[in-house]
């Protein structure tokens, strides 16, 4: 046993070294923090991590290891303490990724992948996470929505290097002492696109403390498109029974709140739930650009995010003077586990839409909800023998069908009923 720790102490202090020799033989240069309003560093951060320089931020590329040395950069600049593994700003793990969702565990590729931690020490007895994953799909060879002739890189700027810029907006005016309470833990995961590997890992072998003294963890994950509308989801409320009390109080900008309960998500949060922290995750809903090229600096609105962090901030001075917030488990995923499915239409749901259906945030190009006629803004309420209220009811009415099979599929356009036949 010691001898294996004192290999892995060494594999992590190499990990290290390897970082900043790469971020130094990059040329790559922080902008001079003091310089920087908050709005210009967003800016700055958000378009150093979207550059075509880091290619996507894949997990295990060079990508992910720059941005890696700049978020550790960042971090120091800012004061915070080192807290990955062995004094280090970083913590490394393994993950398996699968050549097709049926494939033996031996065809697997390993990847490694790095998380980035750092830590405010307020000699507090509870510790507070504040988290966002920071690599992306790189040049889209998995996950991509894109259906372009040949590869293109995805730059990720709302996805999520906006949730890593809104952690370090965060860091930096906590590190000022301005809420006590709590200790500081601000994570960057690594691995979020493959399944949750790095926030995973960190909650099996939390660098800091034990997670029994973790108060709760806020996600920020595609925070980078706050609309006209001024909408933010807020998934995971009901993980703890202040959520849905202290979060209109904290929102002194009037941000259009829309509280989804489930602790079960696409990001990083479930992690935290899963191991019975109370967690929530910040999120602007989805767009066009999402898992495509098109997803860059320019589209994200940067006055926007600052209304959030705003919000957070105030969130965490209402929480600072509580006691450890109680945790709860969500009854959806208890009563409604998702069922197994083998088909798709090829949609994207609006998360944000709180009526009856299933209302349509994009359509894939060549599935069977385009050939079928369907837009995006559409609303489906029926598949098949099933009325859809909701995006379980979605899943459920998928479970009910293998491909080659047809059904008739009820959606609302602009008020108006129209019916359809789709084919899987």
């Amino acid at each position: 046993m010691q001898q294996t720790s004192s290999i892995y102490k060494l594999l992590t202090i190499l990990t290290a070294f390897g970082l900043v020799l790469i971020m130094t033989s990059c040329g790559t240069k922080l902008p001079t923090v003091s310089t920087l309003s908050p709005l210009e560093q967003l800016t700055a951060d958000i378009n150093y991590l979207a550059s075509e320089e880091l290619e996507g931020r894949e997990t295990g590329t060079k990508g992910e290891q720059l941005a890696a040395a700049y978020i550790a950069e960042r971090f120091e600049n800012i004061g915070l303490e080192a807290a990955g593994d062995h004094g280090t700003w970083y913590q490394t793990f393994t993950g398996t990724q699968l050549p097709h969702p049926h494939a033996r565990a031996e065809e697997g590729k390993e990847i490694t992948g790095i998380n980035v931690v750092g830590y405010i020490d307020n000699k507090a007895p509870y510790t507070v996470v504040v988290g966002a994953h920071y690599d992306h799909i790189g040049w889209g060879e998995k996950n991509s929505l894109y259906t372009g002739d040949s590869l293109a890189i995805h730059y990720g700027a709302d996805d999520n290097a906006s949730g890593v810029a809104m952690m370090l907006y965060l860091a930096s005016r906590l590190s000022a002492g301005i809420h006590t309470s709590n200790n500081y833990i601000f994570i960057a995961f690594s691995g979020e696109e493959k399944g949750l590997w790095g926030s995973g890992y960190w909650t099996k072998n939390p660098t800091v403390g034990e997670i029994e003294n973790l108060n709760y963890m806020l996600n920020f994950d595609m925070v980078g498109r706050l609309n006209e509308d001024r909408q933010l989801m807020i998934n995971g409320t009901a993980t703890s029974s202040l959520w849905e009390r202290r979060l209109p109080r904290a929102n002194r900008s009037n941000l259009d709140l829309t509280f989804s309960q489930s602790g079960i998500g696409g990001s990083d949060h479930t992690s935290f739930y899963l191991v019975e922290v109370p967690a929530i995750h910040f999120f602007t809903g989805l767009h066009d650009d999402y898992h495509r090229p098109w997803d860059t600096p320019d589209k994200i609105n940067y006055s926007g995010m600052l209304e959030i962090g705003s919000f957070a901030l105030n969130l965490i001075g209402k929480l600072d003077g509580e006691d450890k917030l109680d945790f709860s488990k969500t009854q959806q995923e208890e009563s409604r586990m998702a069922p197994r499915f083998t088909v798709t239409l090829g949609v994207i749901p609006d998360y944000m839409f709180s009526g009856n259906g299933l209302k349509l945030e994009g359509v894939t190009s060549g599935n069977p909800a385009e050939k079928a006629g369907l837009q995006r803004g559409d609303i489906i309420i029926k598949l098949g023998e099933i009325e859809i209220t909701d995006i379980y009811d979605y899943m459920q009415s998928l479970s009910e069908f293998e491909s080659g099979d047809e059904a008739e599929l009820h959606y609302r356009r602009d008020g108006e009923l129209i019916e359809t036949t789709v084919k899987f």
